[in-house]
């Protein structure tokens, strides 16, 4: 993220920070770096899919640190592309690697990944603890830096660009922020948390006093998400500086700091630009100006009033405006209860898939979920269904098309999807994107329930929370390719039981009583779970099982909430473990007998019989 080679150098030098006690204040924090920087700390094993359950503790220490040093954190994460799509080609670059991490990781590698669902499990879990969150319509950066300015606040995060907005109160990094080692204090403040603050001062100061309004000039020159301009390689390669050697070469960071010794002669940035277009063609240079002036606006701190939200709960942004979305999913987008792939397909037609360790060689484990996925852009897009679509061919048969991101075998792909025709009962004119909210709950579940193959009702027996995870069970038994097997599916469902065994006997209300038995069968899978634990064999074909289940869930996820959650929905802390679902699948391979892990507890015993009779009918 942010700034080529920024953080590095900056991390490197180590001078351009100052120390920081971090209690009794306000803390504007960036979603997606805490929860990218939480998911790596509470892991070593990125290869099995998903530990949520570690992760969710890891967020509750840390929001469990700011609360015992008074400090009130307000989590802004980022929203969808937005309309303009600008940073597509930064994406597919990203896409790129995460798909070479993940292929090493395949094959034994080293790597990290995060996996599929920590986005819904972090929000899941800012919910839990009361914290709270904004889900901006677009990138977060701007937002982030308006709202820590209109309270006089830090931002944390772990983003270069934050390096150059001019900040009232200074930028944390994550890589400084020392929450796991909380200090007592002295005398009546109290205890902090030990940080670091990078200081403009200390870094233009370095650069011969440069004139901080020309970093964002800077930071568009030197390369950042958003642009990457070819145009200015024959800028680098003719200007010098006063020692002689040219601007781009040199060691290390060599580039970039001669960039900022070349930018500090000038007073503000449009004398810099003016002498920096000289270097060019003249058929470029005004086409390069007005590129320039606008990326350097990406470093303007938004106007949108994201203080007003956390108060009141209005969201209100000139792009979303523009949009014109109904009310309810503008709101429902606001406040997480809908993911940004929501608003991609809805304003762009166009949707990214996020890879994990699955066996390349066959068809990407997304593949599965299509037929769901369909389901939701026919939803979202019936509203214009006899619009000019703005995606590229022409509608078939008036159908959308949606353009999908993900990979084919090792390159990121795209290929064209159509929307389905949804079922007659639900093709009335009450049955567009607006009125959704307006049809009756039974009507919307019927057809979460039918998109996902399940005919019958769902049996009382199996507690709300675990329906929405079965009825996606059976299409994930019905849909993939290849079969998922019996183990592979025993290994899943008493990986579901060991989560509501957990749910039950770890419940911290004092009215509720534990039956004895649970607590014997819990103590007992728990004394298991370390002993297993310790194997480490891995199963490709398993992993990319895991993983089409894992895809299948996320867009029967991504359905729910876009139909109001007619079912309810699931904890991931406690559904999935990438780990125990391996350990439980080879356990079963060789010891059948494992299918009794919970026989002390004829509660469990009977969910999972249940669980199994009904995703096998």
């Amino acid at each position: 993220m942010g700034i080529q080679g920024l953080t590095g150098f900056v991390e490197e030098r180590g001078s351009f920070f100052t120390d920081l006690r971090v209690r009794d204040t306000k803390l504007v924090i960036d979603g997606s770096s805490l929860y990218h920087r939480l998911y790596f700390a509470s892991t070593d094993d990125f290869r099995r899919g998903g530990d949520y359950g570690p992760f969710a503790a890891a967020v509750g220490e840390f929001f469990g640190s700011l609360r015992a040093c008074r400090v009130s954190p307000f989590v802004v994460l980022d929203g969808g592309r937005g309309a303009d799509d600008r940073k597509l080609p930064t994406l597919k670059g990203r896409a790129a690697e995460r798909l070479r991490a993940a292929h090493g990781l395949s094959r034994g590698e080293g790597g990290c990944l995060v996996p599929l669902l920590t986005r819904e499990a972090f929000v899941q879990a800012l919910g839990r603890l009361g914290v709270p969150f904004v889900q901006c319509f677009a990138e977060a950066d701007r937002e982030i830096a308006g709202l820590a300015n209109r309270w006089g606040c830090p931002v944390l995060s772990l983003d270069s660009d934050f390096c150059v907005f001019d900040l009232a109160a200074g930028y944390c990094p994550l890589s400084h922020f020392q929450w796991r080692s909380v200090c007592p204090g002295e005398g009546e403040r109290g205890s902090y948390v030990p940080a670091r603050c990078f200081s403009v001062e200390k870094f233009c100061r370095h650069f011969s006093h440069l004139n901080k309004s020309l970093l964002p000039l800077f930071a568009v020159m030197n390369g950042n998400d958003y642009i990457d301009l070819a145009a200015l390689e024959v800028f680098f390669s003719k200007v010098r500086l006063a020692g002689g050697c040219a601007v781009g070469k040199g060691g290390k960071h060599a580039r970039l700091q001669g960039l900022l010794h070349w930018l500090s002669q000038f007073a503000e940035p449009t004398e810099a630009v003016d002498s920096l277009l000289k270097y060019l063609k003249k058929h470029q240079r005004e086409e390069i100006r007005e590129l320039l002036y606008a990326s350097m606006e990406d470093y303007t701190p938004s106007d949108v009033n994201l203080e007003d939200f956390f108060q009141n709960g209005k969201y209100e942004c000139e792009a979303a405006r523009k949009a014109d979305l109904p009310w309810w999913v503008l709101d429902a987008l606001a406040k997480g209860k809908l993911a940004p792939f929501i608003s991609d397909a809805l304003i762009l037609r166009s949707t990214f898939f996020h890879v994990q360790v699955e066996n390349m060689q066959r068809p990407s484990a997304h593949s599965t979920a299509l037929p769901i996925r369909q389901v939701i852009y026919g939803l979202l897009l019936k509203v214009s269904q006899n619009t000019e679509a703005a995606s590229p061919s022409k509608q078939t048969n008036d159908l959308p098309v949606v353009c999908e991101f993900d990979r084919l075998q090792k390159t990121l792909k795209k290929t064209f999807v159509q929307a389905a025709s949804l079922p007659t009962d639900f093709c009335d004119d009450h049955f567009t994107l607006d009125k959704l909210i307006e049809v009756p709950m039974s009507r919307r579940r019927m057809l979460l329930l039918e998109t996902l193959g399940v005919k019958m009702s769902i049996p009382a027996s199996i507690p709300s929370h675990l329906q929405l995870p079965v009825a996606v069970t059976c299409y994930w038994i019905c849909c993939s390719e290849p079969k998922v097997n019996s183990h592979q599916l025993k290994a899943l469902l008493l990986m579901m039981v060991s989560g509501e065994l957990h749910r039950i006997t770890n419940d911290p209300d004092p009215t509720v009583v534990h039956a004895e038995d649970d607590t014997i069968a819990y103590n007992e899978f728990l004394k298991w779970k370390e002993k297993k634990l310790q194997h480490k064999a891995f199963d490709l074909d398993a992993a990319h099982s895991f993983c089409q289940w894992q895809c299948c869930l996320q867009m029967g996820l991504y359905l729910n909430q876009l139909l109001c959650t007619p079912l309810s929905e699931p904890d991931l802390t406690r559904l999935y473990s990438g780990t125990l679902v391996h350990r439980l699948y080879q356990e079963l391979k060789s010891t059948p007998s494992v299918e009794n892990l919970f026989s002390s507890s004829p509660k469990m015993t009977l969910l999972y019989q249940v669980l199994l009779t009904t995703v096998a009918s």
